[in-house]
């Protein structure tokens, strides 16, 4: 297979020079984190004008964050996407998957009933949740090892960079009410249809086509369920489920609650959230982009400092007031947080310990059983958060607690390492 035709390497050097085409190639496939997080952040911006425009219930509000690319349709489209892009190719997925969501985005957009907006609302969970898997699993074939931290860490400024751009324009656009949220949707539709343009140029990956061409057992989708594949899965799934239903609460549901909780006003939610979302950016470009490779002691001292930043950023909230000062002092010690101890480390450990035929299906299988886990917590947070957030606040500082907790102890000592060394290291050990 020439150059043209597959992206990524086998064997050889292996350091951590980054060449132009391995960047375009990773902003390509990080625009599923920019679509993925746009729309998550879109709905929860124009959630409470659907609301009020379409008359939803409290738990119609529920249900819809739960079948959406937050929750339950995400995960439907992680656990087939994931399994897909291993067997058949990562190309395959990435090159059709946007289209669907496009569609999805349309419906949401132009949404003029409720079957409208729960019907797109599903369906761009599905496709985001198929992208999501495959895209970061072929960043993670193709990176340099001392630098697929820098290119994992970049699609994590992409999964940041798409809610500032939505969260922006939702600002600009709040004296329009709804009409504003419906181009804050056609702007994910334009920019979904553009990066399905461009990834038709993409290649497929060189380690999946050489993994493809040998049928051995190991990589059977049993073998996910024993002795090291099974441990590496309980620990990306414990870490990335409980972060996530955290980072899934402050993502779709941070201006609705300071809205119905009468904190703050609705373009002041919105703010807020932007903020949250640039500090993230800051801080991962500044950070963990540019020290997440250096060695097993750094990755360790990173987690360590952003899960405890993580657990106090929540902790507050039981013990202080839910007032616009507060809001902010979360903010901006989850955001820094989150940053150095949440998404962007789970999804370089979901590329370094699972080996190639198997590698998309155990993201898609952690992605998928967060993601639905979220859409439960989703169902329940609009009436559990509705007289106050102190229980809210108390659940998500334990849960922080667990993920902080064994991501720091049972870290594995992976930096620098190429996937194959490190799959022949597992396999020994």
């Amino acid at each position: 297979m020439t150059s043209r035709e597959a992206i990524g390497t086998n064997a050889g050097p292996d350091g951590a020079t980054i060449t132009r085409q391995q960047w375009r190639w990773s902003v390509l496939a990080g625009m599923a984190s920019y679509l993925d997080a746009g729309s998550i952040v879109a709905l929860g911006a124009g959630l409470a004008l659907f609301q009020s425009y379409l008359g939803l219930s409290e738990g119609a509000v529920g249900v819809l964050a739960a079948i959406g690319p937050n929750a339950i349709g995400c995960a439907i489209g992680a656990f087939i996407g994931g399994r897909l892009g291993d067997k058949l190719g990562r190309k395959r997925i990435y090159k059709y998957d946007l289209l669907v969501y496009a569609a999805g985005i349309l419906s949401i957009a132009l949404a003029v009933n409720t079957p409208m907006l729960f019907l797109g609302t599903f369906v761009v969970g599905v496709a985001v949740g198929a992208d999501v898997p495959t895209s970061l699993a072929l960043v993670g074939e193709f990176s340099p090892s001392r630098a697929r931290g820098k290119l994992l860490g970049f699609t994590q400024v992409a999964w940041n960079l798409g809610p500032v751009i939505v969260l922006l324009l939702s600002l600009a656009l709040t004296p329009l009410d709804l009409l504003g949220t419906r181009i804050v949707f056609l702007h994910l539709f334009v920019i979904a249809l553009v990066t399905w343009a461009l990834r038709r140029g993409l290649s497929e990956s060189a380690r999946w086509t050489t993994a493809s061409s040998t049928k051995d057992v190991k990589y059977q989708l049993k073998a996910l369920f024993r002795g090291a594949h099974l441990k590496a899965l309980l620990f990306t799934a414990i870490v990335y489920v409980f972060w996530n239903i955290a980072a899934g609460t402050g993502g779709i549901f941070t201006p609705y609650v300071i809205r119905t909780l009468n904190a703050g006003s609705q373009a002041a939610g919105v703010a807020l959230s932007c903020a949250g979302f640039g500090i993230g950016i800051l801080v991962t470009m500044l950070i963990f982009m540019r020290f997440a490779d250096r060695s097993h002691h750094t990755r360790k001292w990173m987690w360590g400092v952003g899960a405890v930043m993580q657990i106090v950023a929540y902790g507050i909230y039981v013990v202080l007031p839910f007032n616009i000062p507060v809001i902010i002092a979360n903010i901006v010690l989850f955001g820094v947080g989150a940053s150095l101890a949440g998404e962007a480390f789970y999804k370089v450990w979901s590329q370094e310990l699972f080996p190639t035929m198997l590698r998309g299906t155990a993201q898609g299988f952690t992605f998928g059983v967060a993601r639905t886990i979220l859409g439960v917590w989703s169902l329940f947070l609009p009436t559990l958060a509705s007289g106050g957030f102190t229980l809210a606040g108390g659940l998500l500082t334990l849960f922080l607690a667990i993920s902080g907790g064994v991501g720091f102890f049972f870290m594995p000592n992976t930096s620098g390492k190429s996937l194959e060394d490190i799959e022949a290291e597992r396999a020994t050990a």
